[in-house]
């Protein structure tokens, strides 16, 4: 026992930080309905700036730390519920995108200013340690479990115990009835945002000097939270506290077996993840459901097979062909957008066509490469080991069609990212995907070695899953798919089997994202798992979003704003990732009409015709009349 004691002493404190994360985190989705995927940014902004004012300003760092919590953290939730709130009847794409931009744009705007490498995070808590039991327990950890717990206790008892928190959790049950009370469920839920995200920024000031200072890495560890509060069923405070320490105790636990047994090494970081999807997996009935009635949206683009006009077709076409000699030396970006196109498309059509969101598209695109170089390292000739390629992502696609039967909306974002995440962890430093190298060498067609055969090779297998799909989504099941995603139920009502249309678009959209993954190794000739991250899979449906819902003119354009434009530019990838974060966010606003640009400009032209047409402006301008055409004269 002896052995496991600084295992689990660790586990205690690293999941307290997880469960006062995960708290804010059930709050918000509690009183709003919205998931937000944004949390972990926010922890990593509370962190900063908890550290920009201490180290860098000279504060103190117990003011330092007052206002990066009480300050920063509720500012960025007021931010989130306006966004979250005007998107409360939006789709549920929308509702993710809109909080996945606003991770993206932190993460970005945080790694721009302060830098990729991760900087060291002093203790700011005291750094000694007491005996417990035959281990050290340090200080600094035992304040985090206290923090952790005061914060579930004080939060438990403000819920229960005060006007706010009665309303906070009536506001979820019914928010008209609320209002009739005479409390304002926009004040309620706004005050909730707030407390959410101050947990967050609390969370991430703790957890700092643990980690150092790493945007991505901060974001992703608070993404650990989502582990316990599955736990918690997305509801219940008290069990997400538990969940949040069960999880640490358990990823500490599995690190101590992982050290004997190499070929787990990458587990521990993964428990979080697992817990998360087989929550939602084997407990979707319990999970609860947003109750709000969602505005009908009728979108014509996803409703019929779209039909390009012939001559904007030829002129794409004659524009892509041409592409090689007007480009010159910028080529190879244009052989990137070309394999993107691919990896879009098959995004796309789970997107737009079945309405299925995924968030684990990346390791589609990983399988592929990675079973790419096997196939051609084996000796299968190029385009037979493409094909190939394309068949063995298809069972992972299956795998990822199970969540799907069982989930839906928000709950089946959250399983593909955990699954991305934990794929990620787990097997991207085997020998089956990159080991820990981190390098694989692609190869590509015989006699197609330069950059313009390559670039043609690309264009032709685009144009040949182009037409496969089009050929799709005017068989039966692209009516199936498109019904999916009008209505499910009606689907089901009909006598059709819904679990099978929707393993078949998954397998589909594999398919093609495997061959895209192993087109993307060829034009640098290798791979690595750095280009498919799970962070890449919530930046392609964020551009997916941006491009528009037609799908084969939205792949071109998200692959030329991916691949392309930003070879143009001088902006830096940190601020081009949070320049696609913030229009992300302006699209899922603008999409359903959330957002009516026009209403200003029409409520201003009411008000000149008002004053116009008014009786007074009608004296005035008869008895000025007379006055001013004298005064012409």
């Amino acid at each position: 026992m002896s052995d496991w004691l600084p295992f689990i002493v660790s586990g205690v404190a690293s999941g307290s930080i997880f469960a006062l994360a995960a708290l804010g985190l059930v709050l918000t989705q509690k009183t709003s309905g919205v998931f937000n995927f944004a949390h972990g940014a926010v922890a990593a902004t509370g962190a900063y700036a908890f550290f920009e004012l201490w180290q860098l300003r000279g504060l103190p760092w117990p003011l330092a730390a007052v206002v990066a919590i009480v300050v920063v953290g509720p500012l960025l939730g007021l931010v989130l519920e306006w966004v979250t709130r005007t998107l409360g009847d939006a789709r549920v794409v929308m509702r993710i995108v809109a909080t996945v931009g606003i991770l993206l744009a932190l993460q970005g705007g945080l790694t721009w200013a302060y830098g990729a490498l991760t900087r060291r995070f002093p203790p700011f808590l005291p750094t000694g340690t007491f005996g417990l039991g035959g281990t050290r327990v340090g200080w600094d950890q035992l304040v985090a479990v206290l923090v952790a717990l005061a914060g579930a206790i004080g939060l438990s008892l403000f819920l229960s115990r005060t006007r706010t928190g009665v309303a906070m959790r009536a506001v979820v049950d019914d928010a008209p009835l609320l209002d009739l009370m005479g409390t304002d469920p926009t004040r309620i839920r706004r005050m909730s945002w707030m407390i959410g995200a101050a947990f967050a920024a609390a969370s991430g000031v703790l957890i700092g000097p643990f980690l150092g200072l790493d945007a991505t890495l901060l974001t992703l560890l608070v993404v650990q939270a989502f582990g316990a509060a599955a736990i918690g069923r997305f509801a219940s405070l008290p069990l997400t506290y538990v969940g949040g320490l069960a999880v640490g105790i358990l990823s500490a636990c599995v690190t101590k077996v992982a050290a004997d047994v190499p070929g787990i090494a990458g587990l521990p970081p993964g428990i979080p993840f697992i817990v998360l999807f087989a929550v939602l997996v084997l407990l979707p009935k319990r999970l609860p459901t947003d109750r709000r009635r969602r505005r009908p949206t009728i979108l014509a683009a996803v409703s019929a097979p779209p039909r390009p006009g012939r001559a904007a077709v030829i002129v794409v076409a004659v524009a892509a062909v041409v592409v090689p000699h007007v480009v010159g030396a910028r080529l190879p970006v244009y052989m990137a957008g070309a394999a993107l196109a691919l990896i879009f498309l098959s995004l796309g059509l789970l997107v737009w066509t079945a309405g299925q969101v995924s968030l684990c598209h990346a390791a589609f695109a990983a399988v592929g490469a990675a079973a790419f170089y096997h196939l051609t390292g084996s000796g299968v000739p190029w385009f037979l080991a493409l094909l190939l390629t394309g068949l063995v992502t298809v069972p992972l696609g299956a795998l990822v069609a199970v969540p799907a039967i069982r989930l839906a909306g928000i709950y089946l974002a959250l399983a593909t990212f955990g699954f991305g995440i934990l794929f990620q962890q787990v097997f991207y430093s085997t020998d089956m995907m990159f080991t820990t190298i981190n390098q694989r060498v692609i190869p590509r067609p015989a006699g197609f070695s330069s950059d313009m055969a390559y670039y043609y090779v690309l264009l032709g297998v685009l144009a040949a899953a182009m037409v496969f799909v089009a050929v799709v989504l005017r068989s039966r099941l692209g009516r199936l798919l498109r019904a999916l995603a009008d209505s499910p139920l009606a689907l089901t009502t009909q006598g059709t089997t819904v679990s099978v249309s929707l393993t078949l678009v998954f397998c589909i959209s594999a398919f093609l994202a495997g061959i895209g993954g192993a087109l993307l190794g060829g034009v640098t000739e290798a791979i690595n798992g750095s280009g498919f991250g799970p962070f890449n899979s919530l930046l392609w449906v964020a551009v997916i979003v941006l491009a528009g819902v037609r799908l084969f003119r939205g792949a071109v354009v998200a692959a030329l704003a991916v691949a392309v434009v930003p070879s143009y530019s001088s902006i830096s990838p940190e601020l081009q990732t949070t320049l696609f974060g913030m229009l992300a966010v302006a699209a899922a606003l603008l999409a359903d009409g959330a957002v009516d640009v026009g209403r200003p400009f029409r409520r201003w032209a009411s008000a000149s015709e008002g004053r116009a047409t008014s009786p007074v402006a009608a004296r005035t301008a008869g008895r000025l009349g007379p006055m001013a055409t004298e005064a012409g004269r």
